[in-house]
């Protein structure tokens, strides 16, 4: 008898899933030409063998031509996708992991100058705020090709051997026929009531059931509450669920609250750092008490505990973990091994999605293997010998080197000049919404300690302390130091926002923002800033503000900056600051030429990255066997360094992470990850 909800199957019509732990649609940007290949297959195949019930691909495969893949999605409708999926379910069935896919049209949620450029469709001619595209009122044989184009692909996915399919229908094109703001269309297609507009979503279960007949597995994602003015209401979201019910078509319904045509509403559907978690399990668990039809639902269920409770609870029968996997696609096997302690969390950076809605492919802020399984591991294999590492700073960058240094069987001493380790990531948890950061410093300490890694902390360590030890291996992680430059002069009359962050500098009550980085530290700044009541300007020369925060991220923090007194200016930039009585004037000026103005104020606060501290590094390079030099191919083919320009020298010399340059968490951890695997 299993103890453990999670550990219990569940009967999918003839289906039996092993756990109730799957992995939601979505799409991670990685196809190549429309096409599943080995990145994509080794990502899902990396999370069977994890030990996932269930993995959905796709978020989502799109069925039709005109339905523009704005997300690099799969291209479902063409036949070569057919052995590309069959190689990746055969894969995945071998770990005893069972392969569904997400079909959808996009509908307005695309833009037409993707693919092939056709128009994007909708049944009315409202444009989605996220794509920009208006797209074309559908025409009656417009409806009938669709209809055709998701029997088509059901078909190909039953022919590649899936255990099933998914369609989407939230912020895409199944549900614009649902929705009395969308649907636009008269006749029998129209929004004069469900009949109506459930009739398309009824007309696509039909063609499909007369492909793939009644044993194949169909779903479907759905909004039961779009929870706006006029959208689709929880009351009509009801009625909705007991008509699929009803219908005998489907065989699990997948439930969403909330719309996602907007950043801000997209986030409040599937959550982020600093954001409730799981808000709508209790929304799930009222549904499939109405429906009594299987229930799946994800939004930011990012711990084994929650999971736990709505497995034990009864919300649901099927339990999402998505960004969980990406942060660990070993979840199960290690509760199983009783190593749930050792589950690498999900911080809720969302650099995941957030990449893939800016046009990259999902990659995890501290788990830089995901998405590059072909490439990077997730399990550290020993090495032949062992020799010793040294360390010098424990922030992400040198945390990460430990690890995986001591995960080969190397013996490795960390020095750190901080009483605690955690580099700039104890300043960015120092916001309230963005504490979750702390768990990428505190997972990998735990890691180190459990294999035996020493640490130094408050210690300035120098050439002579490092070579006491008799490095095999010098790794320099000592990060950099915030800079603010002003390229006009008066930089002695600025505080940087690691000062502001840290509690060095107190806030002033009109304070002048420059933003060089577009991170999130101007953001932290100005929100610890203005809510003591001052006035804070945002200040970028770039096009648009915080750009390397992304949509969804951004989110949370503009939540709060928009209650306060701030504003934000693009396409400026600071040229000099001086003093001027009990103030400061700010001359400021355009990379577009011509003209400047004044701004006076009382403090100015520069984000302007870092410059590495990077002293150690060249005070040892002299006594290395490489002189520092790193050999780019080895590194990035995964072999060993062994470059040898000075055969006088003593140890090998690298440095990692800001004290190159500035960059940002994923590149730290990612530098020592694939210099420390090797070694």
């Amino acid at each position: 008898m299993i103890s453990d909800p999670l550990l219990q199957p569940f009967q999918l019509k003839h289906l039996t899933l092993k756990n109730r732990l799957m992995i939601t649609s979505h799409e991670p940007a990685y196809p190549d030409d429309g096409m599943p290949t080995e990145r994509y297959r080794a990502y899902h195949v990396e999370r069977a063998r994890g030990g996932v019930a269930l993995t959905m691909t796709a978020g989502s495969a799109v069925v039709s031509r005109d339905s523009p893949p704005a997300f690099n999605n799969i291209l479902a409708y063409r036949d070569e996708v057919v052995p590309h999926m069959k190689a990746l379910t055969d894969d995945c069935h071998e770990h005893g992991c069972a392969v569904m896919i997400q079909l959808t049209h996009l509908g307005w949620r695309t833009r037409w100058d993707k693919g092939d450029w056709l128009p994007s469709l909708s049944p009315g001619h409202t444009r989605e705020p996220a794509h920009r595209a208006y797209p074309k009122k559908m025409e009656d044989w417009d409806i009938v090709r669709i209809i055709e184009d998701y029997a088509d692909a059901a078909e190909r996915m039953q022919a590649a051997g899936l255990d099933g399919i998914e369609l989407e229908a939230y912020g895409h094109l199944m549900d614009a026929f649902w929705s009395p703001q969308l649907n636009q269309l008269e006749g029998p297609y129209g929004a004069n009531g469900f009949d109506d507009r459930l009739r398309f979503a009824m007309d696509v279960l039909k063609a499909i059931r007369a492909r793939v007949g009644e044993s194949f597995i169909v779903g479907l994602r759905y909004v039961a509450d779009e929870d706006k003015p006029g959208g689709i209401s929880r009351t009509d979201g009801i009625e909705i669920t007991k008509r699929l019910k009803s219908c005998g078509m489907v065989d699990f319904l997948n439930v969403i609250r909330g719309h996602v045509a907007t950043d801000a509403a997209l986030t409040d559907v599937i959550p982020v750092q600093g954001m409730r978690s799981s808000p709508h399990l209790d929304f799930a668990g009222e549904i499939r008490a109405e429906a009594q039809i299987p229930t799946f639902h994800a939004a930011k269920i990012q711990d084994v505990a929650t999971a736990r409770h709505a497995i034990a609870s009864g919300k649901l029968d099927m339990v999402g973990m998505t960004r969980a996997h990406i942060a660990d696609p070993h979840i199960i096997a290690k509760v199983m091994r009783g190593e749930e302690h050792r589950i690498r969390p999900c911080v809720g950076a969302n650099y995941c999605l957030d990449r893939i809605y800016q046009g990259g492919m999902a990659l995890c802020l501290h788990n830089p293997a995901t998405g590059r399984e072909t490439e990077q591991p997730h399990e550290i294999a020993k090495a032949s010998d062992c020799r010793r590492i040294v360390i010098i700073g424990a922030g992400p960058a040198g945390l990460e080197a430990a690890r995986v240094a001591a995960a080969r069987g190397h013996e490795v001493i960390v020095h750190e000049a901080a009483n605690d380790p955690g580099g700039q990531i104890r300043l960015t948890a120092q916001t309230d919404r963005r504490k979750e950061m702390i768990q990428v410093v505190q997972w990998r300490f735990e890691e180190c300690e459990r294999m035996g890694v020493t640490f130094h902390f408050n210690s300035f360590a120098n050439g002579t302390t490092v070579l006491a030890h008799g490095p095999d291996v010098m790794i320099v992680a000592t990060g950099g130091l915030a800079h603010t430059e002003v390229s006009g002069g008066g930089e002695e009359f600025v505080v940087s926002t690691w000062d502001i962050l840290a509690g060095d500098t107190e806030a002033g009550t009109n304070v002048l923002i420059y933003d060089e980085a577009g991170d999130f530290a101007a953001l932290q700044a100005a929100e610890k800033i203005a809510a003591t009541g001052a006035t804070v300007e945002i200040m970028t020369r770039d096009r648009s503000f915080s750009p390397e925060v992304m949509g969804m991220s951004l989110t949370p923090a503009m939540r709060q900056l928009q209650k306060r007194d701030v504003t934000f200016t693009v396409t400026w930039k600071l040229k000099a600051v001086r003093r001027e009585g009990n103030g400061l004037l700010a001359t400021i000026d355009s990379d577009y030429g011509g003209v400047t103005r004044e701004r006076r104020v009382d403090q100015v606060v520069v984000n302007h990255g870092t410059r590495p501290l990077d002293d150690l590094y060249f005070d040892l390079r002299p006594e290395s066997v490489n002189l520092g030099e790193v050999d780019y191919d080895a590194l990035i083919e995964g072999r060993p360094q062994k470059l040898s320009r000075n055969p006088e020298g003593a140890f090998q010399l690298f440095r990692i992470g800001d004290a190159v340059a500035s960059r940002n968490t994923h590149a730290a951890i990612y530098d020592a990850l694939r210099l420390c695997k090797a070694l």
